[in-house]
């Protein structure tokens, strides 16, 4: 067990597990075979795959008074490169005849936070992070930033428990499995259903759009409209048609949430 876990447990100890903190803990050692399940591999050393789960943001909950090297920080950067050096090897022997700056393209659509989120959302590793409960209230377990890193650190977590096939057999089983079918899809993005299942996770309701206005002839109109979270102006979008205008301002609500 290395220093920083140990500090976590000298802390929940001191407090006598009666934190938020503490609590998500204790629930996370209960659901921890769960993911283990999920992803078809299980950890000879438990603890690569809880310091894979930490955000830092937890850490600096329970040990507020001293610098934290985060742990959760330093896989993602590694699980960021396991990541690309996998995703250009399968690229190379699968399209022989494409250009580097074709195979550039779909890399760089593949390795990119929003897939990775979407990835990460399929497995419901929000579920699995231990954040602080700041983080929590901000929606931090929903933000694509994070499930992006999450599923990085998760991959560099499977890569130093065992090895690189190992890591890659993951990475084609939870990253790359109907990549190409993904990558399609993605160049529309329905942002009302992507808020919508933000706020039902969050908040157990639905955005709310309101008309601010609408201007120009019958046949060249221009509609503006706001959406609504907790009562709160969350975006703005214009558009020739309601639904357009809608959607616009759902994308401008994804985009400031990090979503």
């Amino acid at each position: 067990m290395n220093r920083i876990f140990k500090g976590i447990f000298d802390y929940f100890i001191s407090v006598g597990n009666k934190t938020k903190e503490s609590e998500e803990y204790s629930e996370w050692i209960k659901i921890v075979d769960e993911l283990q399940r999920k992803i078809n591999y299980r950890f000879n050393n438990l603890d690569l795959l809880r310091e894979s789960m930490t955000h830092v943001s937890f850490l600096r909950k329970v040990n507020p008074d001293h610098k934290v090297i985060s742990a959760f920080e330093r896989m993602e950067f590694l699980g960021d490169s396991i990541l690309g050096l996998a995703v250009a090897e399968m690229l190379f022997g699968k399209y022989p005849n494409s250009r580097e700056g074709s195979l550039s393209k779909i890399k760089s659509k593949v390795v990119c936070s929003k897939f990775l989120a979407k990835k990460a959302r399929k497995l419901n590793l929000g579920r699995y992070i231990l954040i602080s409960e700041e983080e929590e209230r901000s929606g931090g377990r929903h933000k694509s930033s994070i499930l992006a890193d999450a599923a990085e650190s998760l991959i560099c977590a499977v890569y130093l428990d065992s090895n690189m096939d190992k890591a890659k057999e993951f990475i084609n089983n939870f990253i790359l499995d109907g990549f190409e079918e993904d990558i399609k899809k993605s160049e529309f993005i329905n942002y009302k259903s992507k808020l919508q299942e933000y706020t039902q996770g969050l908040y157990k309701k639905t955005p709310d759009y309101q008309l601010i206005s609408e201007s120009g002839p019958d046949h060249k109109k221009i509609f503006r409209v706001k959406v609504l979270i907790q009562n709160e102006i969350a975006g703005i979008g214009e558009g020739a048609c309601k639904k357009k205008a809608q959607q616009n301002a759902a994308k401008e609500a994804c985009l400031k949430l990090e979503i």
